[in-house]
């Protein structure tokens, strides 16, 4: 990609998010669907709906919850917690409330960060019957003692839970899975910036033809992982990579939480692109918490699939607050995200084993055009180290991204060399099953 390709895609993404982030959205209800019609204008999502109560393993699909409006009113009638100027401020899966109480007793239900007075945070309630507001720590030392009139209108009944779903056929039935979490409200780096980043991935990879199918889920977070793998769990063996996209916005240098497995071929991809990158970044092994990855590499799955961020969530303060909103990302972050995205995939729609056809010794390369034209240089060009690498490990056991890693070299040094050794009918690739 062009530093005006990245431009572009930055300025996508970024707009992308801003149109999502007004939005209400939580694990269920009108929000969420409202955010996966708008995902509809740029890619054709399939929405699926599954019933409140449904099975899905240890699991029951819950109610669904929908809010219309929530405050909180002094004595004098001012709104002193208001949902509708930013929806942080009630806690999701708030039981309706209409009633007046004390300062006393308001304050049970009231959430703040006084280590950041300014900011709002975010709160769930999803599977406790309760109610809450959230508030910045300041505007709570300002409540003065009194009366008070809260307000909840809201609904938790029998529904559905919904979640969208992208399907892009390649030659092969092979899927590459491309998850990320579109359940937060107002929560820009962690959520939307993965949604956003999978979307206009999605848009890219359709003009395309490719080698793997390619599979984009948009889920809310857990029980919507746990909700697909159950109704999917017949199919699974078709995933052959994956990834959870979130927190991809942040100026942090990127981080990558390797698979269950740990030497997957995409875990490797991702190593590779983020040690070849040129910039700062962090590997970490796989452990039971963080994202969705830890649905889809529990044990009874064990999936390949890793999970791709810039700074992990317990590094940054603005994780889960106000804070994480449209100042916070940066354009240039979500492109640099979005473009070592596409050079793993670009690794895994190359990665293949090859034959060399004249194993017995070293081919003459100079008569092809391949090798340098003066003897007795002390140093070869990279790419013609690349030619030699390639032939001499095209053995049928070793792929391209196994020779890059033995060589060192980038991975698309080794495959542009593999396409001219191809060319020349020095190497054919091993079969390849459509």
């Amino acid at each position: 990609m062009s530093a005006l390709d990245k431009n572009d895609v930055g300025r996508q993404v970024y707009q992308l998010i801003s149109k999502l982030y007004p939005v209400h959205r939580s694990i269920t209800g009108n929000g969420f669907r409202k955010t996966m019609r708008l995902l509809r204008r740029h890619i054709p999502v399939r929405i699926h709906e599954v019933s409140t109560g449904t099975r899905v393993f240890d699991w029951s699909v819950p109610k669904e919850w929908n809010i219309k409006d929530a405050y909180v009113k002094d004595s004098q009638g001012n709104k002193v917690i208001d949902f509708r100027k930013c929806n942080l401020h009630i806690v999701a899966y708030s039981l309706p409330v209409k009633k007046t109480m004390s300062l006393g007793t308001l304050k049970k239900h009231l959430f703040t960060l006084p280590d950041f007075p300014d900011w709002i945070p975010y709160r769930y309630a999803f599977y406790t019957k309760t109610w809450g507001f959230c508030l910045s720590h300041n505007d709570f030392l300002k409540l003065q003692e009194g009366t008070y009139e809260v307000r909840i209108d809201s609904r938790l009944k029998k529904g559905h839970l919904t979640y969208g779903e992208y399907f892009i056929k390649g030659r092969q039935a092979e899927e590459v899975l491309v998850s990320c979490h579109a359940c937060h409200p107002a929560l820009c780096n962690d959520n939307l910036s993965g949604v956003a980043v999978a979307v206009i991935m999605a848009k890219c990879l359709s003009s395309l033809s490719l080698r793997y199918s390619y599979r984009f889920l948009f889920l809310p977070a857990t029980v919507g992982a746990i909700t697909w793998l159950r109704r999917n769990e017949a199919r699974l063996s078709r995933i052959k990579h994956g990834v959870v996209l979130t927190g991809l916005g942040d100026p942090g240098r990127s981080t990558y939480k390797k698979s269950r497995l740990g030497d997957t071929e995409i875990d490797r991809a991702f190593i590779h692109t983020l040690k070849n990158s040129g910039q700062d970044y962090e590997i970490l092994d796989f452990s039971p918490s963080g994202y969705d990855e830890r649905q889809f590499c529990s044990p009874g799955f064990n999936l390949p699939v890793g999970c791709l961020m810039r700074t992990p969530p317990d590094r940054y303060p603005e994780y889960h607050t106000s804070a994480d909103n449209l100042d916070f990302i940066r354009p240039a972050s979500l492109a640099d995200s979005f473009s070592k995205c596409l050079s793993v995939i670009s690794i895994l729609e190359n990665n293949r084993k090859y034959i060399n056809l004249n194993p017995k010794g070293e081919p003459q390369l100079g008569r092809r055009g391949l090798y340098r034209t003066m003897a007795g240089q002390s140093e070869q060009p990279p790419s013609e180290l690349a030619l030699l690498w390639v032939l001499n490990f095209s053995d049928g056991q070793h792929s391209l991204l196994d020779i890059a890693e033995k060589s060192g070299m980038n991975f698309e040094a080794i495959r542009v060399a593999a396409d001219l050794l191809q060319k020349e009918g020095l190497i054919k690739p091993v079969f390849e099953r459509a």
